[in-house]
């Protein structure tokens, strides 16, 4: 069997085990979000902390919650890296410089998981568990909650209240995240993926040289790092390396670990508003976008001239034998259309128009299916401008799922969409104004641009996979990197959270024979170019420098 048939038959296995999975697990994360009742650990928690589990809150105090839990996070991860020295289990790992440390913290509590340095060689034990794999949970849970308050927000009827945001982070984390993760870890033990408390085994290889084994706690890392569409690797080479990714299987299930609740949410957002086909729109718009991706990608990868590239059924460059173009293309495509980041292959190896897909796969927002909450919250400002716009086209008010969208509401959509973008370009714009940042980069020319331009398109956009080929471990880039990644988390959360408290404010209006069906084909496609149209041209001459200036040098 070839690579590539070998590559599309895991991409119709893929596509099975999720749409088996869409129905339960989008109806048992409905249930977990709208149930009265509490667990009695979750009852302890509330206690401990000092929540009341039954009120809800107003959109600005769950936002402080928000703010606030995640503020503590960054400083007590940076705490705990800076200390990591003096710290049980430190593997005689030094802590990290300051800046580093900054961008580290604020990289996994934000979901980014953007990693300037070497796992096996810059991190121990203890804080892989205690710091990383935490915020691998948490970050992924607060993603859920934002968007939970978001379809409260159509639920809900003349009221200021979106939910209790602890509530919404102790039932995900505990009912959702843990469970699952349990199980895929000793799936991924069984697969050959490591999981132990070794530190470095010296050897000698077959020609006589010394050469350390690095070990650790890694399958029950890599299952949430994937599952809560994280993406920072126990190991430099991430899901490349033998050690988190042993084989074909372990490959395959970690695309589905990274795919599975992104693509259920939909499910649960339609059962949440009553009307299961809101959800089937949903995920039809991710899943074009994401079949087109990977399959766009493998495509770029696979058509080369020469002999040498025709033997090997493509660039084989970056890329790992143990799973050709066909599984590293589309992991690629699923990891830049999540906010996952981990990688199987190094995008700067891709061809120009195959890593230009991956920039342009985060550049839509990361929406097919996005990260763990963050993606269907994306998509679904993207579904309010596309009524909007339906609303200009036949001049009556727009309205979606019984609420009116007004100029408040369009103000809120229209900064969250803008908010991203600004960030990414004026990032990449001020370190290739910089000589001292131009010279970080391998490649001249726009292969040098696209790496500056996926650098900051990664982080703006929580993604945090990296081109590779660029040096930013330096002061200014984990700076600069470290505030594109807390204002490109941050900032949308806002515009969300106000949105979700306008529309449930409203009255619900009575839909109308002129009321847009937006559970149909017409609006997937409405949407669909919506998404094309809105998003991806604001970056086409920034692309334009760089990747498709390359692939038609």
């Amino acid at each position: 069997m070839s690579s590539t048939l070998a590559g599309w038959l895991q991409a119709l296995a893929l596509v099975g085990a999720l749409a088996l999975c869409y129905r339960p697990l989008g109806d048992y994360i409905a249930k977990l979000l709208t149930s009265a009742k509490h667990l009695r650990a979750e009852r302890g928690l509330y206690k401990l902390i000092g929540v009341d589990g039954d009120a809800d809150q107003r959109w600005p105090v769950y936002l402080r919650s928000v703010l606030a839990f995640s503020a503590v996070s960054i400083l007590f991860l940076y705490g705990l890296i800076r200390l990591q020295g003096h710290l049980l289990l430190n593997l005689g790992v030094p802590e990290m410089a300051p800046h580093q440390a900054w961008n580290t913290a604020i990289s996994f509590t934000t979901n980014t998981n953007w990693q300037s340095y070497s796992g096996e060689s810059a991190m121990g034990h203890l804080v892989q568990m205690a710091g990383l794999a935490v915020q691998n949970f948490v970050s992924a849970a607060v993603g859920i909650a934002i968007v939970a308050a978001l379809i409260r927000g159509f639920t809900r009827n003349r009221t200021d209240r979106v939910g209790n945001f602890w509530v919404d982070l102790t039932r995900i984390c505990l009912r959702l995240l843990l469970p699952i993760s349990i199980v895929f870890a000793l799936v991924l033990m069984a697969g050959g993926v490591v999981q132990n408390f070794h530190g470095f085994h010296e050897l000698t290889t077959l020609a006589g040289d010394p050469q350390s084994i690095p070990g650790g706690p890694v399958a029950s890392q890599e299952v949430i790092k994937e599952l809560g569409t994280n993406g920072g690797g126990f190991f430099n080479a991430n899901s490349a390396h033998p050690f988190e990714n042993p084989n074909g299987f372990t490959n395959w299930l970690e695309i589905f670990l990274l795919l599975v609740i992104s693509f259920s949410l939909p499910r649960t957002f339609g059962r949440m508003v009553g009307d299961h086909r809101q959800g089937y729109a949903i995920v039809a718009v991710m899943a074009l976008f994401w079949v087109a991706s990977a399959a766009l990608i493998t495509f770029a990868e696979s058509q080369h001239s020469g002999a040498a590239l025709q033997a090997a059924g493509g660039a084989m460059e970056g890329k790992e034998q143990r799973f050709g173009v066909a599984a590293s293309s589309l992991f690629a495509a699923s990891t830049t259309l999540t906010s996952t980041g981990a990688v199987n292959s190094f995008h700067d190896s891709f061809t120009p128009f195959g890593g230009g897909l991956t920039i342009f796969n985060m550049m839509l927002g990361e929406i097919a299916p996005g990260g763990t909450g963050s993606g269907l919250y994306g998509m679904l400002i993207l579904a309010i401008v596309a009524v909007f716009v339906a609303g200009l086209m036949v001049g009556r008010t727009p309205e979606y799922l019984g609420k009116k969208l007004g100029g408040r509401e369009m103000k809120f959509a229209s900064l969250y969409i803008l908010t991203t973008p600004t960030i990414v370009l004026i990032g990449t714009g001020a370190a290739m104004a910089l000589p001292g940042e131009r010279a970080g980069m391998l490649n001249s020319g726009p292969h040098g641009f696209s790496e500056v331009l996926y650098a900051f398109t990664s982080a703006a956009n929580n993604n945090g996979s990296a081109f590779a080929g660029i040096t930013v471990n330096t002061p200014w880039y984990d700076t600069a990197l470290g505030l594109a990644m807390v204002l490109g988390r941050f900032l949308p959360m806002v515009f969300v959270l106000a949105l979700a408290g306008s529309l449930a404010r409203q009255q619900p209006v009575p839909a109308t024979p002129g009321t847009l069906p937006t559970h149909k084909p017409l609006f997937v496609g409405l949407l669909s170019g919506v998404v094309l149209i809105v998003v991806g041209l604001t970056y086409f001459p920034a692309l334009a420098l760089g990747p498709i200036a390359e692939g038609l040098h």
